[in-house]
């Protein structure tokens, strides 16, 4: 097609797109090309600024290393990785749903731990949290032989993923349900903690006045053939920062409650532990579905110096 107009482009592309044999990647880029091109006119989109957006995209691929993803994080910050999980879970955004946010910090390999072991494999400063949960079908029966990962970050605000002050997979650990579709283990209770802001994703943040902060949270991911694979986060009721995510993620669901044990009357489960401990119990639901892993947004881990957090301020 000769293009005559700016209607014309959309018209042409469109009818390039459906040439495409796959009917639902051709579905897929026909729905994002129309809205593009229909975000271009309502923004009245400039050259300059079309230039700078085509920089902000490039940055974020260029900001992308095996230990961090900016591309996942950008995802979170604009809430749409919320939005496609509740999308796609709760019989399809019908019903309340334990899924959430997969999160730019899982890696695959976490060791496999017996139940009720420490997920402490470096020293690392915290109150002790032993933390119990169970995953159920629908129809809530117990699921058994289902493999949950769980990771969190160290109470400074790092994943060990991008502190080589850490030792490799602490704060990971892989479990087993059993029987009663329970699994337990003992860690550190989480912080909340800024999420980087050295590229992209921070100049976003900070164009718009909000904080970087994600509140305490302990990451699931829930994997059994014949279920949907299931990434959880379990968020602190006590956290300040539950209403502001920076990644929109908190769900009514998903908030736990860590209680606080003063440790002279009711002693941990663990003798070693002296003075005052948290548990955490929750409960899970996954859904039938393709037991399938997704690919990894990270695969290794950062060397040299430990990373200097950075808080921003939320403005009033």
């Amino acid at each position: 097609m000769i293009i005559k107009n700016q209607e014309d482009v959309t018209r042409a592309v469109l009818a390039e797109a459906a040439r495409a044999p796959d009917a639902r990647f051709r579905e897929i880029l026909s729905a994002g090309i129309r809205h593009l091109h229909a975000f271009a006119r309502e923004a009245r989109l400039t050259e300059s600024e079309f230039h700078q957006l085509c920089g902000v995209i490039a940055r974020l691929g260029q900001a992308t290393t095996a230990s961090h993803n900016e591309v996942v994080l950008a995802a979170g910050s604009l809430g749409l990785s919320s939005l496609v999980c509740l999308l796609n879970n709760g019989d399809g955004g019908q019903t309340e749903t334990t899924a959430n946010l997969m999160g730019p910090f899982w890696r695959m390999g976490a060791p496999e731990t017996p139940s009720g072991g420490s997920i402490v494999r470096s020293p690392t400063p915290g109150d002790p949290v032993f933390v119990q949960a169970w995953v159920r079908d629908r129809e809530g029966r117990p699921v058994e032989g289902a493999e949950v990962d769980v990771w969190h970050s160290s109470t400074e605000g790092f994943y060990e993923n991008q502190d080589p002050a850490q030792g490799d997979m602490n704060l990971r650990g892989k479990f087993a349900t059993d029987g009663d579709g329970r699994i337990a283990f003992r860690s550190i209770k989480p912080a909340g903690y800024p999420i980087p802001v050295t590229g992209p994703v921070g100049e976003l943040i900070q164009a718009q006045g909000r904080h970087n902060m994600r509140p305490a949270h302990i990451h699931f991911m829930i994997h059994k053939p014949g279920f949907k694979t299931q990434f959880s986060q379990v968020y602190s009721s006590d956290d300040p920062n539950l209403e502001t995510d920076v990644q929109f993620g908190v769900t009514q669901a998903l908030v736990g409650r860590y209680v606080l044990h003063d440790g002279a009357t009711e002693p941990a489960p663990d003798p070693s532990v002296r003075g005052k401990w948290y548990s955490m119990d929750h409960h899970f639901v996954i859904e039938p579905g393709e037991a399938r892993l997704p690919r990894p947004p990270i695969t290794g881990k950062a060397a040299g110096e430990r990373p200097v957090p950075t808080v921003l301020a939320r403005r009033p």
